[in-house]
């Protein structure tokens, strides 16, 4: 589909909620996926809706109950990237996040850790380096098979979120406990091998979340973290070029802009420390997700 065109109908579609008949859920893509456009997923995730292939895998009915799927709406570089039409109205009343303080030039960096690919040792390195604050959100298995990372993770004063047991689609969890099971399971193995209470931040899986999902999230004390840039980082098999990914991230940035990156990313691991000085010389500095905005 042309992209002009594209743009406006994803556009026109994010400003007027149309209602669309529930559709089969987005496949991941595969590593052998060589397609040129940027929209990413992984079982689900999507980034700038301007990059995603298929506008109707986003869209489903809207009640309280019913699973979406996060996205946002890309401005260019510098500009303040806008969340989905259908849920920005009740973001803030579930303490759920994809901006930051919007009247500064920060950026919150987030890495998501579903297992380890030998990376996020180096980019612990480089933080460190350049004294950036991170967030990286895990799941329960990569606490218990990465411990020395995690330790090291708090020791450095990163956040370490909590990204579930399982990494379910959150929002279609309806039974309570088991819905507070997923948490609890990757507290008390946090707190078990730091000694301390893990920090009350949320990243949902795959980004799929409901309204009512966001208000059992802030029943139990979290912050939800979604994000207003990402790109397709994450295919292991199917990386992409250090000089793209420099400059995606770089256009991608906006003040307030909270980041996604996934750790697994061997190109992310390589241009971190470009990027970041990059972005620093342009004016930008990286606050952690303890500063977000309280109001």
């Amino acid at each position: 589909m042309n992209k002009s065109i594209k743009s406006l109908i994803a556009l026109s579609l994010a400003m007027n909620l149309i209602t669309l008949v529930p559709q089969k859920p987005a496949l991941a893509a595969s590593d052998n996926d060589t397609d040129s456009n940027e929209c990413f997923q992984e079982d689900g995730v999507f980034g700038d809706i301007l990059d995603v292939d298929n506008i109707r895998d986003i869209f489903s009915s809207f009640s309280d109950e019913d699973e979406l799927n996060w996205y946002y709406v890309g401005k260019g570089k510098d500009q303040i990237a806008e969340g989905p039409k259908e849920s920005v109205s009740f973001l803030k009343e579930n303490s759920a996040y994809y901006l930051g303080d919007t009247s500064k030039k920060v950026l919150y960096l987030t890495f998501d850790e579903g297992y380890e690919n030998g990376n996020t040792g180096k980019i612990l390195d480089i933080l460190k380096e350049c004294q950036v604050p991170a967030a990286f959100f895990v799941v329960k298995p990569y606490i218990d098979t990465q411990p020395e990372l995690i330790k090291r993770m708090v020791d450095e004063g990163h956040v370490v979120g909590n990204h579930t047991v399982h990494h379910p689609s959150i929002a279609q969890i309806r039974d309570k406990e088991k819905f507070e099971a997923e948490f609890t399971g990757v507290e008390n193995a946090f707190k078990e091998l730091t000694g301390q209470d893990m920090p009350k931040f949320f990243r949902p899986p795959m980004g799929k979340y409901s309204k009512k999902s966001l208000a059992m999230t802030k029943d139990l004390g979290y912050k939800t973290i979604f994000w207003s840039f990402a790109y397709k980082d994450w295919l292991v098999n199917n990386q992409p070029s250090e000089s793209y990914a420099v400059e995606k991230i770089c256009k991608g940035a906006h003040p307030g802009s909270i980041m996604l990156l996934h750790a697994v990313s061997n190109t992310n691991t390589k241009v971190l420390s470009s990027v970041i000085k990059t972005l620093q010389k342009e004016g930008y500095e990286f606050k952690s997700l303890n500063d977000l905005p309280t109001e």
